[in-house]
């Protein structure tokens, strides 16, 4: 992709615009941007990398807070999809490529803080991998082939090896780690890299994916085709609403497999969506909007604020309302998406931890819809909960499946940090 034109586009959309590129050339015309601000600095990691958590995906209590307690998720993300090198093959003696992946991750944590201003990081495995072994996985562990889950629907599947995801809110941090580890960078934030991922994984160029969360970043993206001038400023969705309220959201611990060999892991679901900004924004107006996102009653009594900042920590979803689903959809036409899927909680909790963010991949608007669930089976019922198949109700109004498609779908066991560098379905067996 050709670098972006630094005069046409202010800073911020500027630096986001070249961690989508990505590359040496978008890292080099980052770090030229960025290497002015004397206040900046990268903190650097741990040199005991063991100190870190197991899960890869203890991420919040190294994320900042809003004045709610809402997890502040990172600025930048990057997914760097990849397939096994030719030559290594995890089922037989994979002990070099082993050591060489784990080598160059913990050289990550030696050298980026496990934090929003440094880097926060996973490396999950698909289906596909795990089918390389003459063995399955244990019964601990839910992770099916992804299926399309909605009549019609037709998405590609994410059928290579693993996904790395990189997150952070320094823009030049994601390019640099991927440049080293796939490129001709040496070092990272300073520190040596003694190994490099390229002679066990290849990137997938075409399966690279990058997007951005923050407050005002959808509405700096007006000049991507489908992305209408009349999303809310201060929005850090392009849907025009917050999300990710702390009591709408399972904690780690809810999506932790609690047992068996891959204990301390869990399961990540990645859908890639093109959103449908236009019909959203234009033919719907603000009542309509919290109406198929929320819920009647979130409409009528004025419950969320212009972009969800009257919520506070929670969806505003009581039981009541929740229970009202069918009720409203026969009585108003319409449902709401969150009033819809918390149908699928359980004994009152959410069962998924979501982690998605707004991206502009292909120079359309679009969502990365990332979520951790203990069982790949939680986010079937959720995605069952959200089709809202059962409901009365026209398709236009039934939440937001009218401007919602899903163009990809992967599922991914994220291992713990223990067994994340090319892990055998039975890691008991490989220890005795």
């Amino acid at each position: 992709m050709t670098l972006p034109d630094r005069s046409t586009l202010p800073r911020r959309d500027y630096l986001r615009t070249l961690v989508a590129v990505g590359g040496a050339g978008a890292l080099a015309a980052c770090l030229e941007t960025v290497r002015n601000d004397a206040e900046r600095t990268i903190p650097a990691g741990t040199d005991d990398p063991d100190s870190l958590p197991e899960r890869q995906h203890a991420w919040n209590d190294a994320l900042p807070t809003d004045d709610h307690g809402n997890v502040i998720p990172p600025e930048h993300h990057v997914l760097v999809a990849v397939s096994l090198a030719d030559d290594v093959d995890p089922a037989g003696d994979a002990s070099k490529p082993r050591e060489t992946v784990e080598s160059a991750l913990r050289t990550l944590e030696r050298a980026y803080e496990w934090s929003n201003e440094g880097l926060l990081f996973t490396l999950g495995y698909t289906p596909a991998y795990f089918a390389r072994f003459d063995e399955s996985l244990p019964e601990s562990v839910d992770l099916p082939d992804p299926e399309p889950l909605i009549r019609g629907g037709n998405p590609e599947f994410d059928e290579y090896d693993a996904v790395l995801h990189l997150a952070s809110d320094e823009p030049d941090v994601v390019l640099e780690v991927e440049e080293a580890l796939f490129g001709d960078r040496e070092t990272v934030n300073g520190v040596d890299l003694e190994r490099d991922l390229t002679e066990v994984f290849e990137p997938l160029e075409d399966h690279r994916r990058t997007g951005f969360v923050g407050e005002g970043l959808p509405a700096e993206h007006t000049d991507v085709p489908g992305v209408p001038d009349s999303i809310p400023e201060e929005a850090p969705f392009f849907m025009g609403f917050r999300s990710g309220f702390r009591r709408s959201q399972a904690t780690e611990d809810r999506v932790t497999i609690e047992s068996g060999p891959f204990a301390g892991g869990t399961t990540q679901q990645l859908s890639s969506m093109d959103l449908q900004l236009e019909v959203w924004f234009e033919q719907d107006n603000h009542f309509q909007r919290v109406s198929k996102l929320f819920s009647r009653e979130h409409a009528e009594e004025e419950l969320v604020g212009d972009y969800g900042e009257a919520l506070a920590d929670s969806s505003g979803l009581t039981d009541e309302r929740i229970e009202s689903t069918t009720a409203d959809a026969r009585q108003y036409g319409v449902v709401g998406h969150a009033q819809k899927t918390a149908r699928a909680r359980v004994d009152g909790e959410p069962p998924l931890l979501r982690r998605d963010f707004n991206t502009v991949d292909g120079d359309r608007p679009g969502l990365h819809f990332l979520s951790l669930q203990r069982d790949i089976d939680d986010f079937v019922r959720v995605r069952e909960a959200m089709n809202g198949e059962n409901l009365d109700v026209p398709s236009a109004n039934n939440g937001i499946l009218h401007y919602v498609f899903v163009d990809r779908r992967g599922n991914y066991l994220l291992p713990p940090r223990s067994l994340r560098a090319l892990p055998t379905p039975d890691p008991d067996a490989d220890s005795e």
